[in-house]
């Protein structure tokens, strides 16, 4: 089966993560893909098989006889799509030969636009899958699950040699919690890559130093008739807050240039709340960030009494570049793969994170490698079959590579 058909599938079933939620998994739907998963692993030969009570799936080919010490490869993904669209009722378009022009997306009204989208042209002539505009596609990340389980079921079939491989698949990876409960000793790998990048050819091992920054604003609220020098109203100082940063978010940045971005703001005029996603490469300029929100936090306060401006900070994982640079030899043989498989390696920071940043400092150094997939978590999002097939050939090489590797 190609990786493709598999995604197909993966994407028919729902698997929205939930931040809201206190439970572990945080969407018991999860476990509709988690047990799907199993099974198939356990039909193409994987004898060792676990889905466990918090979701997490397990799984280890052994070593071909002989190759007992070669280093474990571990490879990971994540089963959950996010909460930004929709990820219910996925009809994907199947546009065959595509003619590297704008497609409409079904009868959404939206058009997947090459103006917006400029490397659709060299996607000329493959078989391009999108949304039909309603929903998320899942690529992110139910296609680097469908090039894992390709790629076992290649190996296992064709016989090749390889060392231990061990797979994993992770929930709730999307609202920052899907290395929180992964247990790096049962995984059992001594290096590993997580597949939930973007084109085929990528190749990422720094990403953001991430925190959420939490304001609580409290207001005055009375009458409008009798509010002259009484009325404080806690909206207007969100947005004072909000002009008193720096012109620095996701749609003004790019490369390492960090950012404050605001994911939501809510209130009235008694209390207002409003979340702050943020970002920073470099650990000196992160922290630097949060001194920012603090004296703004401080200022609020002289200017309108103590304790009207609250502010949380929660720090979520760090830049694992410091954890993989001791074992540069990752990064190395997937660059080599992907020469391999013809392309120009794409070695770039992540604007964001994943599962592997925070296992990389858990003890298990772990780049993240593309799936041929785009413009992730709206109803742009889009992948070919024959960018998957390429990812499934350099993940082949990869444990190929490994299979011969001596250590320096």
């Amino acid at each position: 089966m190609k990786a493709y058909e598999r995604f197909l599938k993966y994407v028919s079933v729902w698997t929205t993560s939930d931040e809201t939620s206190e439970t572990v998994p945080s969407t018991e739907r999860q476990f509709d893909l988690g047990r799907l998963l199993v099974q198939e692993l356990k039909d193409i030969g994987v004898e060792k098989v676990e889905l466990n009570d918090m979701c997490y799936l397990y799984a280890e080919i052994p070593a071909t006889p002989g190759y007992e010490d070669q280093p474990a490869i571990g490879l990971i993904a994540h089963m959950d799509t996010v909460m930004d669209f929709s990820g219910k009722d996925i009809h994907p378009q199947i546009i065959e030969n595509y003619n590297g022009e704008d497609v409409k997306l079904g009868d959404s009204g939206r058009v997947l636009s090459v103006k917006e989208f400029p490397h659709l042209k060299n996607m000329k002539g493959r078989t391009l899958i999108t949304t039909d505009g309603t929903t998320l596609l899942g690529a992110d990340d139910k296609a680097g699950i469908a090039e894992i389980i390709t790629v076992a079921d290649e190996i296992l079939k064709e016989d090749i040699p390889h060392g231990k491989i061990c797979i994993g698949f992770t929930p709730d990876e999307e609202i920052a919690r899907g290395a929180k409960h992964f247990d790096v000793e049962r995984f059992g790998a001594d290096f590993a890559y997580t597949l939930d990048g973007d084109i085929e050819g990528e190749i990422q091992f720094e990403n953001f130093n991430a925190s959420t920054a939490y304001f609580t604003i409290h207001g005055v609220n009375v009458h409008t008739g009798s509010a002259k020098d009484i009325l404080v109203n806690s909206q207007l100082i969100g947005m004072e807050i909000q002009s008193m940063l720096p012109d620095e978010r996701p749609e003004t940045t790019e490369g390492y240039e960090g950012f404050f971005h605001l994911m939501a703001f809510n209130g009235n005029t008694e209390k207002t709340q409003m979340r702050y996603l943020v970002r920073e490469h470099n650990s000196e300029k992160f922290k630097k960030r949060h001194e920012t929100l603090r004296r703004i936090q401080e200022e609020m306060n002289k200017k309108y009494g103590e304790g009207t401006v609250e502010l949380e900070i929660v720090e979520s994982y760090y830049n694992m570049r410091e954890k993989i640079e001791p074992c540069m030899h990752l990064v190395d043989t997937a660059r080599k793969a992907i020469e391999k498989a013809g392309l120009t390696p794409d070695v770039s920071p992540v604007r964001g994170g994943t599962d592997g940043a925070r296992l990389s400092f858990k003890g298990l150094p772990c780049p993240n490698l593309g799936t041929g997939g785009s413009a992730f978590h709206g109803p742009f999002e889009h992948i070919t079959v024959e960018g998957m097939d390429l990812v499934v050939g350099i993940v082949r090489d990869i444990l190929k590579s490994y299979a011969a590797y001596k250590e320096k």
